[in-house]
């Protein structure tokens, strides 16, 4: 999913050539983001359209070539004086007079043209790893070579028009390989390959000879810039070596950034760290609003800053409940959360303080509905897919650290704090304590060939980060005990998981949220919730990510013959937050019912329960002792792994996969289980205590 959807798609046609645009924001400094080689289209433009949108007006112009573009078949076609007319034609389309223009590689000397051509409209100019000039020579002997068979391709001779058209998915593994040579570039090389499948090998072929025959004058477009130009390349860039970029900014008389160690595509695999840099350059030309200063007065009390993983309803509980105890020892404690729908419902309904930032954060759990199938969440992937959401997510979090004067951030599972300021630790502006109920990923059945070599590189950077940048977490709270952990290896080479947790966590024991009831509760609520003595009830829950439809649909085919088993049987079945219930149809003997703020009393009050593999509300099932099956989401490595390691050690719940759950195996499944005893399984419940001592020891 998208983190920012356009407000404005459009196209102008130029000598029979369609040429797309859209436009991103509604307000603030126009920034005009041209085409590079259309080897990629305008998404690679992702992860700035997701931060600076919020502040400003994107205009992003797809190249001819590739994307929603048309791909003429001519080299001339793709000369870049062609790709400057569409830039002012789409500019002229909007009517756009005070822009910025922003280049990446070969959009680098668009920018430059079009400044030129144009000096009265531009305003600024931002160019990352700009391509630098070359002489009429040097583009011959290029050409020469690009045409040129060979006997052999290896390395770097592979950009090569003859094996551009034969091999081109090698070509592709080659050049963003290389492209993104920083560890753990996976993501963008997979991204990277697929937008060149958008175009093909003889359009790439013509837009790489129509530049090369290219005769525009860049060095002397470079120069002409007589507005502010910000330069970012990084010194590791083997496509636009830096040593190009250092002579376009001696042109340009630029603001050079040489970032350490980055490829080709910083912006994209440094998105936080880039886009800081246009926004700060934004300011400091009176660009952009500089964002509120915190306020700085006398001693006051301390204040939090509370991220809860907004994907699904359970670390809500427990963070409310880590909260609570948070209050009882710190009085006067305020506390602003930063979440999203649903959460931020359940917060309002504990009037609870929600910071106005909240409003601009994508929604993950939109993303983790769009990516979800028939009760299947490959999470891992959709964790990975996630990424231009934390891009902009961070930003607002960001954002409201530095104008909050917080004491600590407390982030659940909030992975783009984590994540972005290990990578670039200079953000940091509180202690942070990091909280989580499982570490690292874990190859699942069905999860496809690659997955073990890419979860065990996403654990390598964790290990990585934390092992190399230990002060970023100046806390790790593991949500359980140390057996919790599953005691396998992170991957490959790595160290083993529950070691490598046991040396770098506090275990807070297992946080239950507030009010969980016990076993002997269940009498009275029973009766509070007018369940009445002569009928038994199955609740089925579905948790509040709105992914549980397919499980939905199931139980009411399983009803009317779990009820033909057990006619005492009546079931309720809650929908959550995001799922409306009418959507369901009626069956006799079912009621469905929507968003249920004290669900866990509901559980407890229940004499079997049939919920997804998510660990607050099987874990609160646990200890309330009510009987219960579970179905993972087939391909969701927390709930088939780490949260099945952990209901099997205490040996709570019934489980059964997907595969199998067909209304007949799971109508007799329910009314068996409904014959188990109940027992209730001590999960402890002194976890948001001792969560919460653990935290204040930090101030």
């Amino acid at each position: 999913m998208r983190a920012e959807s356009p407000v404005l798609s459009g196209r102008i046609d130029r000598d029979g050539v369609g040429v797309a645009y859209e436009v991103f924001g509604t307000s603030g400094q126009v920034l005009v983001l041209l085409p590079c080689w259309i080897i990629v289209p305008s998404r690679q433009w992702k992860a700035q359209v997701a931060d600076l949108a919020r502040d400003c007006r994107l205009v992003v112009i797809e190249g001819r070539g590739n994307g929603a573009s048309d791909r003429p078949a001519d080299p001339a076609a793709y000369a870049s004086a062609e790709y400057v007319a569409d830039a002012l034609a789409v500019m002229d389309a909007l009517a756009l007079q005070d822009v910025v223009l922003m280049g990446f590689s070969m959009g680098g000397p668009l920018a430059a043209l079009v400044a030129q051509a144009r000096p009265h409209q531009v305003s600024a100019v931002i160019l990352i790893a700009p391509v630098s000039s070359m002489t009429a020579e040097q583009r011959a002997a290029r050409e020469a070579a690009f045409l040129a068979p060979l006997d052999a391709y290896e390395g770097w001779t592979k950009y090569n028009a003859n094996y551009i058209r034969d091999r081109y998915e090698d070509f592709l593994t080659q050049f963003f390989g290389r492209m993104f040579l920083e560890p753990h570039s996976s993501k963008q090389i997979e991204d990277g390959i697929a937008w060149a499948r958008e175009t093909t090998p003889e359009v790439l072929v013509d837009s790489r000879l129509g530049a090369l025959r290219d005769e525009a004058d860049f060095a002397a477009a470079y120069a002409s810039i007589g507005c502010p130009v910000l330069l970012m390349h990084g010194d590791a860039d083997e496509i636009a070596p830096i040593g190009g970029g250092r002579r376009v900014a001696a042109l340009a008389r630029a603001d050079l950034r040489e970032l350490a160690g980055s490829g080709h595509g910083p912006h994209l695999r440094h998105p936080a760290l880039v886009n800081a840099m246009i926004r700060d350059f934004l300011v400091r030309h009176d660009l952009l609003k500089a964002p509120k200063p915190a306020a700085r007065g006398r001693r006051r009390d301390k204040r939090i800053l509370y991220l809860s993983s907004p994907i699904g309803l359970g670390h809500a509980r427990r963070d409310l409940a880590v909260a609570g105890a948070l209050r009882e020892l710190t009085p006067g404690l305020r506390i602003d959360w930063l979440s999203q729908d649903p959460v931020t419902r359940l917060l309002a309904k504990a009037g609870e303080r929600v910071h106005p930032a909240s409003h601009g954060l994508a929604n993950e759990s939109r993303h983790i509905e769009a990516e979800a199938g028939e009760h299947d969440l490959h999470v891992f992937e959709a964790l990975r897919r996630m990424d231009e959401i934390q891009v902009r997510n961070f930003r607002v979090f960001q954002q409201a650290v530095e104008g909050g004067t917080y004491d600590l951030v407390v982030a659940d599972e909030a992975w783009e704090v984590d994540h972005f300021w290990h990578e670039h630790p200079q953000f940091k502006r509180a202690p942070l304590v990091w909280m989580t109920d499982f570490v690292g990923f874990a190859p699942v059945p069905g999860g496809g060939p690659a997955e073990p070599e890419l979860s065990t590189d996403y654990n390598a950077e964790m290990v990585g980060h934390v092992d190399t940048r230990p002060g970023v977490r100046d806390l790790a709270i593991f949500v359980g005990d140390a057996s919790d952990v599953v005691d396998d290896t992170l991957g490959r080479d790595l160290p083993r998981r529950r070691a490598w947790v046991q040396d770098r966590f506090a275990f807070s024991g297992y946080i239950l949220g507030d009010g969980v009831p016990r076993p002997e509760d269940k009498p009275e609520l029973r009766a509070r919730l007018g369940f009445r003595p002569d009928e038994r009830v199955c609740v089925v829950t579905v948790g509040g990510s709105g992914v549980g439809q397919s499980l939905i649909r199931r139980i009411l085919a399983a009803a009317p013959m779990a009820r033909r088993r057990c006619p005492d049987l009546r079931f309720v079945v809650v929908a959550g937050p995001r799922l409306p219930p009418e959507a369901f149809p009626p069956v006799e003997g079912v009621e469905c019912v929507g968003f249920v703020p004290d669900l866990p009393r509901m559980l407890a009050a229940a004499h079997v329960a049939v919920v997804q593999g998510g660990l607050s509300t099987t874990m609160e099932l646990a200890a309330s002792g009510t009987p219960f099956i579970y179905i993972p989401l087939a391909r969701h490595f927390e709930q088939e792994v780490h949260v099945a390691h952990r209901l099997a050690r205490y040996g709570a719940g019934r489980r059964l996969n997907w595969a199998d759950a067909d209304p007949d195996t799971l109508a007799e499944m329910v009314c068996s289980t409904l014959a188990s005893p109940v027992l209730g399984i001590d999960v402890g419940r002194d976890g948001a205590r001792r969560a919460a001592r653990l935290i204040k020891d930090l101030w």
